[in-house]
């Protein structure tokens, strides 16, 4: 490895921890708390988004799983060819995107807001159409992403997972979740065989 490319190996390292530790600071506690609040009472849970955000996104639906809050990941390319029908009146749906302008997400949060679900966006730019669409914003922000260019979706997947991680951690105590619930579900691997470990 050249000198150069473990420069920015290590800067990659420096530049997402200088964010994850100002996530926290960044966030609008008073949309946060509601975010928490409509999704503890949400009987259905959806996310949506794209590229590394459609990935941050299926890691969300996991997450609300494991806390046994059914949820379900749509995919962009489905949800305009029927993949909405699952949306129903009082459910939540997550929508991520940096930007804020994808293309793909507007027709699914007007699907979502012609349904009666709460809509939930997670994005940098609080000026764009899916914040303004949406009746909550969680606002993610970042110096920069690690590659050269500024321009793959590092640094912004990692914040926006970090983000989903501190609503499930939220989450837990906000419904009173139990371990001992999740060693129900979670019979499978070394985790399972800890939590069911007599």
């Amino acid at each position: 490895m050249t000198e150069q490319a473990a420069k920015y190996a290590a800067e990659a390292f420096e530049i997402e921890a200088a964010d994850i530790k100002n996530g926290w600071a960044n966030m609008d506690k008073q949309a946060f708390a509601k975010a928490v609040e409509v999704l503890a009472n949400a009987e259905r849970i959806a996310a949506a988004g794209c590229g590394h955000t459609g990935i941050a996104c299926r890691h969300f639906t996991h997450l609300m799983c494991c806390i046994e809050r059914p949820a379900r990941f749509i995919s962009p390319a489905e949800a305009v060819h029927g993949g909405t029908g699952y949306i129903q009146k009082g459910d939540v749906l997550v929508l991520a995107s940096r930007g804020g302008k994808t293309q793909e997400l507007l027709p699914i949060m007007d699907i979502a807001r012609a349904k009666g679900a709460c809509i939930i966006t997670v994005t940098e730019n609080l000026s764009s159409p899916l914040a303004l669409g949406a009746d909550i914003v969680l606002p993610m922000k970042i110096s920069r992403e690690t590659d050269k260019y500024n321009s793959q979706g590092t640094t912004s997947f990692l914040v926006t997972c970090a983000i989903f991680d501190a609503l499930q951690a939220a989450l837990i105590e906000e419904t009173g979740y139990k371990n001992e619930q999740f060693a129900v579900i979670h019979p499978g691997g070394a985790v399972g065989e800890r939590l069911n470990k007599r």
